[in-house]
């Protein structure tokens, strides 16, 4: 005889905003950071890394509004239910 399986839980779905915040804050400090040893990087032939934490920062503005275009339309998709 065959088992009763228990329902599968939803996939999860949370609000993606606040990732791609996070990571454009997390880029923003980790550049604010090597400001202050922005010296030590030109001697030591690392001052691309600064540039690497800007395009990092940068490439979040189309990464936020990819995920506010998401969350909305989750919005809509649950309001849908």
């Amino acid at each position: 005889m065959p088992k009763e399986q228990p329902p599968r839980p939803e996939p999860l779905d949370p609000p993606m905003v606040p990732f791609a915040l996070a990571g454009m804050v997390a880029w923003a400090l980790a550049g604010l950071v090597l400001l202050v040893f922005r010296g030590w990087l030109t001697e030591h032939g690392h001052q691309d890394w600064l540039w690497i934490c800007l395009a990092g920062f940068l490439w979040g503005f189309p990464g936020l509004a990819v995920m506010m275009r998401h969350d909305a339309n989750r919005r809509r998709r649950r309001a849908g239910r």
